[in-house]
């Protein structure tokens, strides 16, 4: 594969697409990750200065969760510039998805590739939001990756092994893509934050529906303790009534209560 002689994060295509709105551009970026092609969505608005960065790690897994463009356009017209890789093996991308395993590189070269486009402030880390299993990638890559700032876990999973047992209708997914919990434990502990949040780099907010039916709230409170124990600092905010995807106004609301908590402690020091 001729992909495999380039170094990861490297830009191989650039497809304009339509602006989705005025004063919002958008491409669909082909770019190289472990040696696979891997697709993703850039918004940028229109500005004469350079943007922060952020990324947007979507949930779901294959055309379950696909990012949708309305979501990277309101983060963009916020003023930033954003990033939402596909994972590997979607929109004809290489590879296949494993959860939060292998696909993890693709966040994080997603956030390399970043750093590096036009618009972009470079001098200053990303800024990661994770919504439902992008949560888990997320906060792995504030565990393993250069040039993470702030981070934003959204109906987040923290917990592989409460998803297991919470979703019977995804164990036969997840006894596919990931193992069955009794043989592959390691294999769920490794996926999991609370098991490793001694070693999460930054400051983690934490976004959770009371009524989330697809991520129960205990995912936010098992994590927002183990961060507790482990002197990372943290916030918890929990919508009470509210479900895994909010009603539009009180969604924008949260997202301006986001970015307030991003501006406090983007430069924040983490031991």
């Amino acid at each position: 594969m001729e992909s495999r002689e380039v170094p990861d994060g490297t830009v191989l295509e650039w497809e304009r697409l339509a602006d989705p709105e005025p004063g919002v551009h958008l491409w669909k970026i082909t770019y190289v990750s472990q040696g696979l092609k891997v697709k993703g969505y850039w918004a940028v608005p229109e500005s004469r200065e350079a943007l922060p960065p952020l990324v947007y790690c979507r949930g779901g897994i294959r055309s379950v969760g696909m990012v949708r463009i309305a979501r990277i356009v309101t983060l963009a017209r916020r003023g930033y510039s954003v990033f939402a890789p596909f994972y590997r093996g979607n929109d004809g991308g290489e590879g296949r998805e494993d959860f939060a395993g292998e696909d993890r590189f693709d966040l994080y070269n997603a956030i390399r590739l970043l750093k590096g486009l036009p618009q972009t402030r470079n001098d200053l880390p990303a800024l990661l939001i994770g919504f439902s299993r992008g949560a888990m990638m997320a906060l792995l890559a504030a565990k393993e990756c250069e040039g993470v700032g702030p981070v934003v876990v959204w109906g987040g999973v923290s917990d592989l092994l409460l998803t297991y047992e919470e979703r019977v209708d995804l164990r036969r997914m997840l006894k596919r893509v990931v193992g069955h919990p009794r043989k592959d434990e390691e294999a769920y502990r490794q996926r999991s934050p609370v098991c490793w949040a001694e070693c999460i780099k930054s400051p983690v907010l934490i976004v959770h529906g009371s009524e989330d039916e697809h991520v129960g709230v205990e995912h936010a409170h098992r994590l927002a303790a183990a961060l507790e124990a482990a002197g990372k600092p943290h916030a918890l905010h929990v919508y009470q009534g509210r479900g895994h995807v909010f009603p539009r106004e009180e969604d924008e609301q949260v997202l301006d209560s986001i970015f307030e908590w991003a501006g406090r402690v983007w430069q924040s020091p983490v031991e």
